[in-house]
């Protein structure tokens, strides 16, 4: 599923530059003009990204920067600021803001593109589209493929939708301890109301289909808090 980008551009030809490329690299680009807009946006689906421009009718990009930061829903939405201010105080204020990345125009758009790459693959490394291998575990999210190798040979395993982006997510955030409503948030979307046993069931699923390859032993259950993927086979 394409990562969606929310683009915070009052300038349309700006915005438009800017959403014609991150289509083209595979993105799915939402725009708002202002930050009321973008508010109303993110209270109804949580974007993977935000590119904010500085300078905004109303409110700024910056003060907008410090307000996602604040509330826990929006915490952890990477945010790269675009503006014209290329003084040094001027980035440290966007990067103290809540800024992961400060991008000054007039920039090149195959460098936004990367830079949203890189950010989404420091932040969520699930939206990323590199390969992931844990011990004897490897998953493509470009050809959709997960691999496993038992006795020298590589065998395929079979997967649904939401099992291969539950795997994803469990293998780019190895060892640690997600709860239910954390694996709901990142894997099914926060937009999305179903029960927290919806977790348990899937989690079922993808064990089944690990357990021919033996890799199903990897994915540990916390008693009362949740699910964890082990780097080694957990007894």
């Amino acid at each position: 599923m394409a990562s969606s980008i929310l683009i915070v551009e009052d300038e349309p030809s700006i915005a438009e530059l800017i959403a014609v490329n991150l289509s083209h690299a595979g993105f799915l680009p939402v725009r708002a003009f202002q930050t009321e807009q973008a508010s109303q946006l993110i209270k109804e689906v949580l974007p993977d990204l935000v590119i904010l421009d500085w300078m905004l009718p109303g409110q700024s990009g910056v003060q907008f920067a410090k307000q996602l930061r604040s509330h826990e829903r929006t915490k952890d939405i990477p945010i790269i600021l675009l503006t014209a201010r290329s003084d040094e105080m001027d980035k440290i204020a966007g990067l103290e803001a809540g800024a992961d990345d400060y991008v000054t125009k007039p920039f090149s758009p195959k460098e936004l593109v990367a830079r949203v790459r890189a950010v989404l693959r420091r932040r969520s490394p699930q939206l990323a589209d590199d390969l992931v291998q844990i011990n004897q575990l490897k998953l493509d999210p470009v050809s959709h493929r997960v691999m496993a190798t038992q006795d020298g040979i590589e065998v395929s395993i079979d997967l649904g939708p939401t099992e291969f982006k539950l795997l994803h997510f469990l293998m780019t955030h190895p060892e640690r301890v997600h709860s239910r409503s954390q694996l709901l948030d990142k894997v099914w979307g926060d937009h999305v109301f179903v029960e927290e046993r919806t977790v348990d069931v899937h989690i079922k699923r993808l064990r089944a289909a690990l357990a021919p390859t033996n890799c199903h032993s990897f994915i540990e259950t916390v008693r009362g808090s949740g699910y964890r993927l082990s780097k080694s086979p957990v007894s």
